[in-house]
Protein backbone atom coordinates (compact mmCIF):
# COMPACT_ATOMS: atom_id res chain seq x y z
CA UNK A 1 0.00 0.00 0.00
CA UNK A 2 1.02 3.74 -0.69
CA UNK A 3 1.34 5.94 2.68
CA UNK A 4 -1.15 7.48 3.80
CA UNK A 5 0.41 11.37 2.96
CA UNK A 6 0.67 10.22 -0.73
CA UNK A 7 -2.72 8.90 -0.85
CA UNK A 8 -3.87 12.00 0.34
CA UNK A 9 -2.26 14.13 -1.75
CA UNK A 10 -3.09 12.05 -4.97
CA UNK A 11 -6.59 12.90 -3.48
CA UNK A 12 -6.05 16.95 -3.35
CA UNK A 13 -4.52 16.34 -7.15
CA UNK A 14 -7.79 14.80 -8.60
CA UNK A 15 -10.29 17.44 -6.70
CA UNK A 16 -8.57 20.16 -8.46
CA UNK A 17 -9.16 18.64 -11.99
CA UNK A 18 -12.97 18.27 -10.53
CA UNK A 19 -13.55 21.77 -8.95
CA UNK A 20 -12.32 23.49 -12.09
CA UNK A 21 -15.38 25.87 -12.50
CA UNK A 22 -17.35 23.47 -15.28
CA UNK A 23 -14.96 23.20 -18.14
CA UNK A 24 -12.41 20.91 -17.87
CA UNK A 25 -8.79 21.56 -18.31
CA UNK A 26 -8.40 18.64 -20.62
CA UNK A 27 -10.64 20.97 -22.74
CA UNK A 28 -7.86 23.15 -23.28
CA UNK A 29 -7.17 21.84 -27.04
CA UNK A 30 -10.29 22.59 -28.01
CA UNK A 31 -9.83 26.38 -26.66
CA UNK A 32 -6.76 26.81 -28.17
CA UNK A 33 -6.64 25.76 -32.10
CA UNK A 34 -4.13 26.26 -34.45
CA UNK A 35 -3.94 27.98 -37.35
CA UNK A 36 -5.86 25.99 -40.46
CA UNK A 37 -8.59 24.15 -38.71
CA UNK A 38 -11.83 25.97 -40.39
CA UNK A 39 -14.74 26.95 -37.95
CA UNK A 40 -17.42 24.45 -38.48
CA UNK A 41 -14.74 21.73 -37.73
CA UNK A 42 -13.69 23.18 -34.39
CA UNK A 43 -17.82 23.85 -32.93
CA UNK A 44 -17.88 19.58 -33.63
CA UNK A 45 -14.50 19.20 -31.64
CA UNK A 46 -15.74 21.38 -29.07
CA UNK A 47 -18.91 19.75 -29.10
CA UNK A 48 -17.92 16.13 -29.01
CA UNK A 49 -14.85 17.47 -26.66
CA UNK A 50 -16.96 18.84 -24.30
CA UNK A 51 -19.17 15.74 -24.13
CA UNK A 52 -16.66 13.07 -23.84
CA UNK A 53 -14.88 15.53 -20.75
CA UNK A 54 -18.43 15.32 -19.00
CA UNK A 55 -19.84 12.34 -19.57
CA UNK A 56 -16.67 9.81 -19.90
CA UNK A 57 -13.69 11.68 -18.59
CA UNK A 58 -14.45 13.74 -15.59
CA UNK A 59 -17.37 10.49 -13.77
CA UNK A 60 -14.11 8.36 -14.11
CA UNK A 61 -11.97 10.53 -11.95
CA UNK A 62 -14.76 11.48 -9.46
CA UNK A 63 -14.85 7.20 -9.39
CA UNK A 64 -10.78 7.40 -8.94
CA UNK A 65 -11.36 10.35 -6.43
CA UNK A 66 -13.82 8.33 -4.40
CA UNK A 67 -12.20 5.48 -4.29
CA UNK A 68 -8.67 6.40 -2.55
CA UNK A 69 -11.20 8.68 0.05
CA UNK A 70 -13.55 5.80 0.74
CA UNK A 71 -11.86 2.70 0.52
CA UNK A 72 -8.23 3.19 0.19
CA UNK A 73 -6.83 5.90 2.36
CA UNK A 74 -7.82 3.71 5.21
CA UNK A 75 -5.82 1.20 4.17
CA UNK A 76 -2.96 3.25 3.70
CA UNK A 77 0.56 3.06 5.23
CA UNK A 78 1.30 5.14 8.54
CA UNK A 79 5.50 4.57 7.39
CA UNK A 80 7.30 6.33 4.10
CA UNK A 81 9.70 3.90 4.48
CA UNK A 82 9.90 0.91 2.33
CA UNK A 83 12.22 -0.57 4.96
CA UNK A 84 9.31 -0.24 7.52
CA UNK A 85 7.29 -2.90 5.97
CA UNK A 86 7.47 -6.56 5.64
CA UNK A 87 10.15 -7.50 2.77
CA UNK A 88 10.39 -3.74 2.02
CA UNK A 89 14.26 -4.27 1.96
CA UNK A 90 14.47 -7.10 -0.66
CA UNK A 91 11.76 -4.84 -2.74
CA UNK A 92 14.15 -1.77 -2.38
CA UNK A 93 17.39 -3.77 -3.28
CA UNK A 94 15.17 -5.04 -6.49
CA UNK A 95 14.01 -1.14 -7.25
CA UNK A 96 17.17 0.62 -6.98
CA UNK A 97 19.33 -3.02 -9.44
CA UNK A 98 15.82 -1.95 -11.79
CA UNK A 99 16.19 2.17 -12.00
CA UNK A 100 19.94 2.38 -12.03
CA UNK A 101 20.53 -0.90 -14.02
CA UNK A 102 23.52 -1.67 -12.15
CA UNK A 103 23.93 -4.13 -8.81
CA UNK A 104 24.81 -1.25 -6.00
CA UNK A 105 23.47 -1.66 -2.69
CA UNK A 106 21.73 1.15 -0.41
CA UNK A 107 24.52 1.80 1.47
CA UNK A 108 26.94 2.05 -0.65
CA UNK A 109 24.83 4.67 -2.68
CA UNK A 110 24.30 6.47 0.62
CA UNK A 111 28.39 6.77 0.73
CA UNK A 112 28.31 8.15 -2.65
CA UNK A 113 25.81 10.62 -1.71
CA UNK A 114 27.52 11.93 1.53
CA UNK A 115 30.75 12.08 -0.66
CA UNK A 116 29.14 14.28 -3.54
CA UNK A 117 27.36 16.86 -1.46
CA UNK A 118 30.53 17.43 0.69
CA UNK A 119 32.70 17.61 -2.76
CA UNK A 120 30.10 19.71 -4.32
CA UNK A 121 29.40 21.90 -1.51
CA UNK A 122 33.41 22.55 -1.32
CA UNK A 123 33.28 23.81 -5.01
CA UNK A 124 30.84 26.32 -3.73
CA UNK A 125 32.15 27.48 -1.05
CA UNK A 126 35.48 28.14 -3.17
CA UNK A 127 32.70 30.25 -5.49
CA UNK A 128 31.40 31.93 -2.68
CA UNK A 129 35.27 33.45 -1.86
CA UNK A 130 35.44 34.15 -5.54
CA UNK A 131 32.46 36.66 -5.13
CA UNK A 132 33.71 38.15 -1.96
CA UNK A 133 30.93 36.73 0.44
CA UNK A 134 31.83 36.85 4.04
CA UNK A 135 28.55 34.77 5.53
CA UNK A 136 28.42 30.88 5.56
CA UNK A 137 27.15 28.64 2.31
CA UNK A 138 23.68 28.40 4.12
CA UNK A 139 23.38 32.25 4.12
CA UNK A 140 24.95 32.77 0.16
CA UNK A 141 22.29 30.25 -0.33
CA UNK A 142 20.01 32.45 0.97
CA UNK A 143 21.10 35.77 -0.59
CA UNK A 144 21.34 33.92 -4.02
CA UNK A 145 17.56 32.55 -3.72
CA UNK A 146 16.62 36.00 -2.47
CA UNK A 147 18.86 38.60 -4.54
CA UNK A 148 16.29 41.16 -6.71
CA UNK A 149 19.25 40.94 -8.95
CA UNK A 150 19.33 37.43 -9.87
CA UNK A 151 15.94 36.88 -10.06
CA UNK A 152 14.56 36.26 -13.48
CA UNK A 153 13.08 38.99 -15.58
CA UNK A 154 10.11 39.26 -17.75
CA UNK A 155 8.60 36.96 -20.13
CA UNK A 156 10.62 38.31 -23.27
CA UNK A 157 13.98 38.41 -21.06
CA UNK A 158 13.75 34.74 -20.16
CA UNK A 159 13.31 34.22 -23.43
CA UNK A 160 16.05 36.12 -24.92
CA UNK A 161 18.12 34.75 -22.70
CA UNK A 162 17.90 30.70 -23.39
CA UNK A 163 17.93 31.76 -26.99
CA UNK A 164 21.51 33.19 -26.33
CA UNK A 165 22.43 30.41 -24.08
CA UNK A 166 21.27 28.41 -27.29
CA UNK A 167 23.84 30.28 -29.40
CA UNK A 168 26.58 30.04 -27.32
CA UNK A 169 26.26 26.29 -26.99
CA UNK A 170 25.44 25.53 -30.27
CA UNK A 171 28.66 27.64 -31.55
CA UNK A 172 30.60 25.12 -28.91
CA UNK A 173 29.13 21.79 -30.16
CA UNK A 174 31.69 20.84 -32.78
CA UNK A 175 34.43 20.32 -30.42
CA UNK A 176 32.13 17.73 -28.78
CA UNK A 177 30.16 15.86 -31.27
CA UNK A 178 30.87 14.85 -34.60
CA UNK A 179 27.99 15.97 -36.77
CA UNK A 180 24.79 16.79 -34.31
CA UNK A 181 21.70 17.22 -35.26
CA UNK A 182 19.92 19.75 -36.10
CA UNK A 183 16.74 19.19 -35.64
CA UNK A 184 14.45 22.03 -34.66
CA UNK A 185 14.22 22.95 -30.52
CA UNK A 186 11.57 25.82 -29.82
CA UNK A 187 12.05 27.76 -26.66
CA UNK A 188 8.91 28.15 -24.48
CA UNK A 189 7.54 29.25 -21.48
CA UNK A 190 5.45 26.34 -19.65
CA UNK A 191 1.90 26.74 -20.58
CA UNK A 192 -0.05 29.03 -18.54
CA UNK A 193 -2.53 26.44 -17.20
CA UNK A 194 0.41 25.01 -15.13
CA UNK A 195 0.77 27.78 -13.65
CA UNK A 196 -1.37 27.93 -10.88
CA UNK A 197 -0.29 26.38 -7.75
CA UNK A 198 -2.89 24.23 -7.03
CA UNK A 199 -2.53 21.99 -9.86
CA UNK A 200 -0.66 18.83 -9.99
CA UNK A 201 2.79 20.59 -11.34
CA UNK A 202 4.14 21.55 -8.14
CA UNK A 203 6.98 19.11 -8.55
CA UNK A 204 9.85 21.63 -8.24
CA UNK A 205 11.16 21.57 -11.82
CA UNK A 206 12.68 24.64 -13.38
CA UNK A 207 11.67 23.13 -17.08
CA UNK A 208 11.45 20.00 -18.49
CA UNK A 209 11.72 18.79 -22.60
CA UNK A 210 8.95 17.27 -24.97
CA UNK A 211 10.26 15.25 -27.87
CA UNK A 212 9.73 15.94 -31.34
CA UNK A 213 8.54 13.40 -34.09
CA UNK A 214 11.49 11.34 -35.77
CA UNK A 215 10.80 13.54 -39.11
CA UNK A 216 10.90 17.02 -37.70
CA UNK A 217 8.16 17.85 -38.52
CA UNK A 218 7.28 18.38 -34.87
CA UNK A 219 10.32 20.13 -32.94
CA UNK A 220 11.39 19.57 -30.15
CA UNK A 221 10.32 21.87 -27.05
CA UNK A 222 12.35 23.14 -24.20
CA UNK A 223 9.36 24.52 -21.83
CA UNK A 224 10.93 26.55 -19.09
CA UNK A 225 9.77 27.76 -15.36
CA UNK A 226 12.30 30.10 -14.23
CA UNK A 227 12.30 31.97 -10.92
CA UNK A 228 16.62 33.28 -10.35
CA UNK A 229 18.59 33.49 -13.22
CA UNK A 230 21.77 31.68 -12.16
CA UNK A 231 20.30 27.89 -13.03
CA UNK A 232 19.53 29.01 -16.55
CA UNK A 233 22.58 27.79 -18.21
CA UNK A 234 22.75 24.25 -16.23
CA UNK A 235 19.02 23.86 -17.14
CA UNK A 236 19.20 24.21 -21.13
CA UNK A 237 22.20 22.30 -21.11
CA UNK A 238 20.66 19.30 -19.31
CA UNK A 239 16.92 19.61 -20.54
CA UNK A 240 18.00 21.01 -24.23
CA UNK A 241 21.19 20.79 -26.09
CA UNK A 242 23.11 18.67 -25.32
CA UNK A 243 21.14 17.16 -23.10
CA UNK A 244 17.94 15.81 -23.82
CA UNK A 245 17.08 17.17 -27.40
CA UNK A 246 20.17 16.39 -28.80
CA UNK A 247 19.98 12.53 -27.29
CA UNK A 248 16.60 12.31 -28.30
CA UNK A 249 17.06 13.55 -31.78
CA UNK A 250 20.47 10.98 -32.44
CA UNK A 251 18.70 8.25 -31.01
CA UNK A 252 15.60 8.74 -33.22
CA UNK A 253 17.82 9.52 -36.53
CA UNK A 254 19.23 5.49 -36.13
CA UNK A 255 16.53 3.86 -37.45
CA UNK A 256 19.05 0.70 -37.40
CA UNK A 257 17.85 0.16 -33.98
CA UNK A 258 14.74 -1.47 -32.13
CA UNK A 259 12.47 1.28 -31.37
CA UNK A 260 12.69 0.07 -27.62
CA UNK A 261 16.51 1.54 -28.05
CA UNK A 262 15.29 4.76 -30.01
CA UNK A 263 12.29 5.95 -28.55
CA UNK A 264 12.96 4.81 -24.80
CA UNK A 265 15.01 3.53 -22.52
CA UNK A 266 16.06 3.48 -18.69
CA UNK A 267 16.48 6.89 -16.41
CA UNK A 268 19.56 6.05 -15.43
CA UNK A 269 20.78 6.47 -18.73
CA UNK A 270 18.12 9.48 -20.10
CA UNK A 271 19.08 11.20 -17.20
CA UNK A 272 22.44 10.36 -16.59
CA UNK A 273 23.52 11.59 -19.71
CA UNK A 274 20.82 14.78 -19.05
CA UNK A 275 23.00 15.54 -15.59
CA UNK A 276 26.84 14.67 -17.34
CA UNK A 277 25.65 17.39 -20.09
CA UNK A 278 25.80 19.71 -17.40
CA UNK A 279 29.15 19.19 -16.54
CA UNK A 280 30.35 20.46 -20.12
CA UNK A 281 29.53 23.45 -19.25
CA UNK A 282 33.13 24.87 -19.75
CA UNK A 283 33.95 23.26 -23.19
CA UNK A 284 30.62 24.63 -24.45
CA UNK A 285 31.10 28.20 -23.27
CA UNK A 286 28.44 28.59 -21.02
CA UNK A 287 28.37 29.05 -16.67
CA UNK A 288 31.63 31.81 -17.46
CA UNK A 289 29.53 34.11 -14.46
CA UNK A 290 30.52 32.92 -10.98
CA UNK A 291 26.81 32.98 -10.10
CA UNK A 292 25.65 30.96 -12.89
CA UNK A 293 28.37 28.44 -11.85
CA UNK A 294 27.09 27.99 -8.11
CA UNK A 295 23.64 27.64 -9.87
CA UNK A 296 25.07 24.92 -11.64
CA UNK A 297 26.40 23.31 -8.67
CA UNK A 298 23.06 23.88 -6.66
CA UNK A 299 20.78 21.63 -9.57
CA UNK A 300 24.19 18.87 -9.22
CA UNK A 301 23.95 19.10 -5.08
CA UNK A 302 19.88 18.26 -5.52
CA UNK A 303 20.79 15.15 -7.79
CA UNK A 304 23.43 14.35 -5.15
CA UNK A 305 21.40 14.78 -2.32
CA UNK A 306 18.77 12.05 -3.53
CA UNK A 307 21.65 9.12 -3.34
CA UNK A 308 21.26 10.28 0.58
CA UNK A 309 17.46 11.01 1.37
CA UNK A 310 16.17 8.30 -1.03
CA UNK A 311 18.08 5.39 0.63
CA UNK A 312 17.67 7.46 4.42
CA UNK A 313 13.93 7.09 3.72
CA UNK A 314 13.54 3.48 2.65
CA UNK A 315 16.92 2.01 4.24
CA UNK A 316 17.53 4.32 6.95
CA UNK A 317 13.93 4.91 8.56
CA UNK A 318 14.11 8.73 8.04
CA UNK A 319 11.51 10.68 8.92
CA UNK A 320 9.62 13.46 5.90
CA UNK A 321 10.77 16.13 8.51
CA UNK A 322 14.18 14.52 8.60
CA UNK A 323 14.67 14.47 4.93
CA UNK A 324 13.48 17.72 4.21
CA UNK A 325 15.68 19.45 7.14
CA UNK A 326 18.98 17.34 5.25
CA UNK A 327 17.85 18.88 2.06
CA UNK A 328 17.03 22.54 3.27
CA UNK A 329 20.90 22.18 5.14
CA UNK A 330 22.76 21.14 2.25
CA UNK A 331 21.62 23.38 -0.85
CA UNK A 332 19.94 26.49 -1.66
CA UNK A 333 16.39 24.87 -2.33
CA UNK A 334 13.28 26.44 -0.62
CA UNK A 335 11.06 24.97 1.51
CA UNK A 336 8.20 24.14 -0.58
CA UNK A 337 10.12 22.54 -3.01
CA UNK A 338 12.13 20.35 -0.43
CA UNK A 339 9.20 19.28 0.39
CA UNK A 340 7.85 18.20 -2.75
CA UNK A 341 11.16 16.35 -3.83
CA UNK A 342 11.15 14.10 -0.97
CA UNK A 343 7.05 13.19 -1.16
CA UNK A 344 8.53 12.59 -4.69
CA UNK A 345 11.05 10.06 -3.31
CA UNK A 346 8.80 8.36 -0.48
CA UNK A 347 6.10 8.08 -3.62
CA UNK A 348 8.56 6.40 -5.97
CA UNK A 349 11.42 4.76 -4.45
CA UNK A 350 14.59 4.69 -5.93
CA UNK A 351 13.14 6.51 -8.91
CA UNK A 352 15.32 8.97 -8.12
CA UNK A 353 18.48 7.24 -7.93
CA UNK A 354 18.66 7.08 -11.25
CA UNK A 355 20.07 10.59 -12.29
CA UNK A 356 23.04 10.69 -10.34
CA UNK A 357 24.38 7.00 -10.98
CA UNK A 358 24.05 7.58 -14.49
CA UNK A 359 26.15 10.94 -14.96
CA UNK A 360 28.79 9.23 -12.61
CA UNK A 361 29.06 5.97 -14.50
CA UNK A 362 29.28 8.18 -17.86
CA UNK A 363 31.71 10.28 -15.92
CA UNK A 364 33.39 6.93 -14.82
CA UNK A 365 34.02 5.65 -18.54
CA UNK A 366 35.11 9.05 -19.86
CA UNK A 367 37.96 9.07 -17.11
CA UNK A 368 38.89 5.52 -18.49
CA UNK A 369 38.99 6.43 -21.72
CA UNK A 370 41.49 9.61 -21.18
CA UNK A 371 43.79 7.75 -19.58
CA UNK A 372 44.07 4.38 -21.63
CA UNK A 373 44.13 6.90 -24.73
CA UNK A 374 45.72 9.76 -23.15
CA UNK A 375 46.54 12.21 -26.33
CA UNK A 376 44.41 10.23 -28.48
CA UNK A 377 41.36 10.89 -26.68
CA UNK A 378 38.76 12.41 -28.77
CA UNK A 379 35.54 13.37 -27.07
CA UNK A 380 33.70 13.42 -30.01
CA UNK A 381 34.31 9.76 -30.68
CA UNK A 382 33.82 9.13 -26.91
CA UNK A 383 30.39 10.66 -27.31
CA UNK A 384 29.07 8.98 -30.11
CA UNK A 385 29.92 5.99 -28.20
CA UNK A 386 27.59 7.24 -25.38
CA UNK A 387 25.13 8.13 -27.84
CA UNK A 388 24.88 6.10 -31.38
CA UNK A 389 23.36 3.27 -30.12
CA UNK A 390 20.17 4.94 -28.06
CA UNK A 391 19.36 4.72 -24.32
CA UNK A 392 21.36 1.41 -22.97
CA UNK A 393 21.55 -0.06 -19.48
CA UNK A 394 24.41 1.25 -17.40
CA UNK A 395 26.37 -2.21 -17.14
CA UNK A 396 25.54 -2.36 -20.95
CA UNK A 397 27.10 0.90 -22.14
CA UNK A 398 30.28 -0.05 -19.54
CA UNK A 399 30.60 -3.37 -21.25
CA UNK A 400 30.65 -1.40 -25.12
CA UNK A 401 32.91 1.08 -24.00
CA UNK A 402 35.55 -1.24 -22.26
CA UNK A 403 35.11 -3.13 -25.98
CA UNK A 404 34.99 0.35 -27.81
CA UNK A 405 38.11 0.78 -25.61
CA UNK A 406 40.01 -2.49 -26.28
CA UNK A 407 39.50 -2.57 -30.34
CA UNK A 408 41.37 1.51 -29.79
CA UNK A 409 44.70 0.13 -28.24
CA UNK A 410 44.82 -3.11 -30.08
CA UNK A 411 44.67 -0.56 -33.29
CA UNK A 412 47.62 1.58 -31.81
Amino acid sequence: MQPRLIVEKTIRQLDVQLTDGGDSIFNWPVHHFPEGIPEPQRETLLADYTRVTRDTLVPAIARLRDYLKKDYLRHARSTIGLSQMQGGARLYQFLIEQNTTLPLSAEALHRTGLAEVARIQEAMKAITRQVGFSGTLPEFFEHVRTDPALRAGGAADIQKEFEDIRQRIVAHLPGQFSNPPRDPLEIRAQPSYKDDPGTVRRTGASGYYQGGSPDGSRPGIFFYVVGSTPEMDSLFLHEAIPGHHLQTCIAQHNSSLPAFLRFDGPSAYLEGWGLYSETLWKELGVETDPYRRFGGLNMEIVRAMRLVVDTGIHAKGWSREEAIRYMLDNSGVGREEAESAVDRYIATPAQALAYKVGELTILELKGQAQRQLRDRFDPRAFHEQILATGALPMSVLKEKVNQWLSSSMTHE
